[in-house]
């Protein structure tokens, strides 16, 4: 538009008013004219533009938006204690006259009592009863409607609001008594998943069910093939009113998601928040089931589930318990030692309960109490604070989940108080009490200030062994282990590994790079200005791992697409992000996951079943198991050479070798997968001198089939990064001490990557860039759980499992400053691939 032109120098044009002798022929006035004309057209056309688009447009975009809104349906609900009314039986039954008169006249009364709150009232839409039970309570739900046009109350439908306004109501002196003068003396309100509104003349997935002394069972729609997208079920399970209900999961198999799929079991026949004792998703081994005991003879199971993916649902036992035995908690001990648990531990502990237990030992000796296992979580609650479920000791109270909880009393008498609110259980404690001497409390052993006795040889180690740090303290440190600045003694194979061990930093000070160096993978200072500027000045790359400004650039560090493309950026490969154009980082993903949901046993290094699903067992000929193996495909597994280059040839006979998948037990090797082998192959320049490339590729005669027991492991890519101070797993039957018998039960320790500089140090220069040191970081641990062949892995924050290693060598088990060390995989991952192609 010429309208209004501009100069160069930015200002507008001047515009001068033309004198009458200076005015122009008629001609040039209708040209001007007609000019004007258009211009106030062409401003008219913008205007009209405007106002569409910030007007009529904007409608019409909200318009747009609302229809991808759905309306909210805010969904409370609770149960009531009615005045004036006897329980009948007959309220049990949903079809009966006696429910239907009831429920529809509390119904009714609950429509009336939200009217005096005007946003209440507006927007109610419906109660239902559900169940009535002994007292008499009644059980209940109501539902609001909010449209799209108005999402922005929903904050306002709030459990205070509602319950405030059903209170009052309540209270009102002409409080409705309509039906036989029945009135609601007490009521609660929840808000409430809306997806468990189910009415109790619902065919679909309602079910009333009646506990008995025998073990009933009921399981979940479409068990065990497979139950639908889009599921609401529901089982009000009662009992006798002497008796209390226990409910067993023994398959469990749900969507790992709890937001979309779950089962939710109430203390109550509503789904009241409040009342919830449990709420579970994922898989359960059988070893570990979902068992939960209710505190009265009513109980409620909700099962929702909205995803698409085919799971087998569960199957439940159900029975009924007398309250007698369920309450039965708490007495006076006073043996010299024992034991003791939680109500029905290792099963739920109930709700709404309390128990005291007082330890009494002879004058002039005191109490020594051991929880072997300690778990009581609960959503919301602060372990500092302990305000719901708890364990009350010396006026001290403890809650959540406790590796190590040890505690010694003032005098002969300890007192255990333990309680347990109206929602959410747990599996309780299981704990061992002794007296002992305070004079000699730990003969022949180190007495820790938390009252437990350890083996006066774990003094000084480096390990908290007591709990407290105690046996770590006023130590002397030997030559072999590095003094912190806090006067603590740790191996000095910790030393330089970028983890805080000291707890003050002392370890890793005299490690780091200048404040303007970069520090290179191999501990190479160089200036800052080497990071991201598109050359490798660290020999391993690693100045740019991770660099989006260095495309072209391959390093060690680099993640090789099957293009050829070079991606920078640190594990790539399974981390659920598509970093390569052809998609090839995440192309083989389906690895390194546990089916079971598992819960960490404390105390113990027994593995559970299907917590390493990618343990393979390798027996030789009669020998029974000589060496471990892990899971790569249906048809491959991954050992070490020296399991097969022997002194004997037979060593190498696929034949005299028998693998066990899925095997927890070696005395139960029948509940195992088992396959002979068609194929072994070592790397060829493994050294029997040196154990450099002590790898073995074994291939199946027949393909295993993947279960909650037997899954493959990731492997990692030739630029993956396991850095040092990183904790993983090692695993197998090894022997348990050095030159002791091998384990029957599959056993677990954790470890520590060593640094590599640290690691050539202490194995005096003995390992070569194929192989990688680790450290056993569980005290009391030996260094040969975890056999020839089997398994180092590690997790990732993409919650996959990679396998970082194999069992190779060490000198003896549990050694100071002699870590075992491993194969480096992804040393070893071009050959793997040429071999057999995964």
């Amino acid at each position: 538009m010429n309208a209004a032109r501009y100069g160069q120098n930015g200002n507008e044009e001047r515009v001068d008013f033309l004198k009458n002798k200076e005015k122009v022929p008629a001609k040039k006035k209708t040209g001007i004219l007609i000019g004007i004309v258009v211009v106030l057209f062409i401003l008219t056309s913008v205007a009209a533009f405007l106002i569409w688009f910030f007007v009529f447009k904007d409608s019409n975009s909200k318009a747009t938006l609302s229809k991808n809104r759905i309306p909210a349906e805010p969904l409370f609900s609770g149960h009531m204690k009615l005045m004036g009314a006897t329980y009948d039986q007959k309220l049990e039954d949903t079809d009966s006259q006696e429910f239907k008169d009831l429920a529809a006249k509390l119904e009714t009364d609950l429509g009336e009592y939200y009217k005096i709150d005007p946003l209440l009232s507006k927007y109610y839409t419906k109660s239902i009863v559900t169940a009535f039970s002994e007292g008499v309570n009644a059980y209940y739900w109501s539902q609001f409607y909010i449209p799209v046009g108005e999402l922005e109350l929903v904050p306002e439908f709030s459990e205070e609001r509602v319950l405030n306004a059903l209170e009052k109501s309540i209270q009102e002196p002409d409080s409705r008594m309509s039906l036989n003068n029945v009135k609601i003396r007490k009521i609660t309100a929840s808000l409430t998943d809306p997806r468990m509104a189910r009415s109790p003349q619902a065919e679909d997935c309602f079910l009333h069910l009646e506990a008995a002394e025998e073990v009933q069972k009921f399981s979940s729609v479409g068990y065990p093939k497979g139950y639908p997208s889009g599921s609401r079920c529901q089982w009000q399970i009662r009992a006798s009113e002497e008796n209390a209900i226990s409910v067993s999961f023994p398959s469990f198999d749900i969507e790992d998601d709890c937001s979309n799929d779950f089962v939710a079991v109430f203390d109550s026949l509503s789904p009241d928040q409040s009342q919830t004792i449990t709420k579970q998703c994922g898989q359960r081994p059988p070893s570990n089931p979902l068992m939960v005991m209710s505190s009265g003879n009513i109980l409620l199971i909700s099962f929702i589930a909205d995803t698409n993916v085919q799971k087998p649902g569960f199957q439940a036992e159900y029975k009924a318990i007398p309250k007698t035995e369920v309450e039965k908690c708490g007495g006076v001990l006073s043996k010299s030692s024992g034991n003791f648990t939680s109500p029905l531990h290792p099963i739920f502990y109930p709700p709404a309960i309390d128990c005291k237990w007082s330890i009494q030992v002879s004058s002039g000796l005191k109490v020594r109490i051991k929880f072997s296992m300690f778990r009581m979580k609960e959503p919301g609650v602060d372990i500092r604070r302990c305000h719901k479920d708890y364990v009350e000791i010396m006026n001290t109270k403890y809650c959540g989940e406790l590796s190590n909880l040890a505690l010694t009393s003032d005098s002969n008498v300890l007192e255990v108080v333990f309680h347990s609110d109206e929602s959410f259980t747990d599996k309780g404690f299981s704990a061992e009490y002794s007296a002992y001497d305070p004079k000699n409390p730990c003969p022949d052993k180190f007495a820790c200030e938390t009252g437990m006795c350890i083996a006066k040889s774990l003094q000084c180690d480096g390990w908290n062994d007591c709990g407290d740090m105690s046996d770590e303290a006023n130590c002397k440190c030997d030559s072999d282990q590095f003094s912190c600045a806090n006067g603590l003694c740790k191996p000095k194979l910790w030393v330089c590994d970028r983890v805080n061990d000291c707890g003050d930093g002392s370890d890793e000070k005299q490690c780091s790079c200048d404040p303007n160096e970069w520090r290179c993978g191999n501990g190479v200072c160089l200036p800052q200005d080497v990071v991201c500027n598109n050359r490798k000045d660290c020999e391993d790359g690693s100045d740019e791992a991770s660099c989006k400004a260095s495309p072209d650039l391959c390093s060690d560090f680099s993640f090789k697409c099957a293009s050829g493309e070079c991606v920078n950026k640190v594990n790539a490969e399974c981390d659920r992000v598509s970093d390569c154009a052809d998609k090839s980082d995440e192309a083989i993903c389906d690895c390194g996951t546990r089916p079971y949901k598992l819960n960490r046993i404390v105390g113990g290094q027994n593995a559970e079943l299907g917590e390493w699903p990618w343990q393979v067992s390798l027996h030789f000929m009669t020998a029974g198991h000589v060496c471990g193996a892990s899971i790569l495909s249906d048809r491959w597994l991954l050992s070490a050479s020296h399991c097969f280059v022997t002194h004997s040839s037979d060593n190498l006979i696929p034949s005299n070798w028998i693998t066990y998948s899925g095997l927890q037990y070696q005395y139960k090797i029948s509940d195992a997968q088992q396959r002979k082998l068609k194929k072994i192959i070592t790397h060829p320049l493994y050294s029997q001198m040196t154990y450099d490339y002590d790898i073995a590729l074994l291939e199946l005669s027949e393909p295993l089939v993947f279960s909650n027991t037997i899954q493959p492991i990731c492997l990692p890519s030739s630029s993956h990064v396991f850095p040092a101070g990183m904790s993983c797993w090692v695993t197998g039957w090894g022997a348990l001490r050095e030159a002791g018998q091998l384990a029957m039960t599959l056993q677990k320790a954790s470890v520590k990557i060593i640094n590599d500089t640290v690691c050539n140090t202490v194995t005096e220069n003995q390992v070569t860039s194929r192989m990688l040191c680790s450290g056993f970081l569980a005290g009391g641990v030996d260094a040969c759980q975890g056999d020839s062949g089997g398994p180092l892995v590690c997790f990732e924050e993409s919650g996959k499992w990679f396998q970082a290693g194999i069992v190779s060598w060490g000198e003896g088990c549990a050694r100071r400053n002699k870590p075992g060390v491993y194969s480096r995989i992804t040393k070893l991952r071009d050959w793997i691939k040429q071999e057999a192609g995964i």
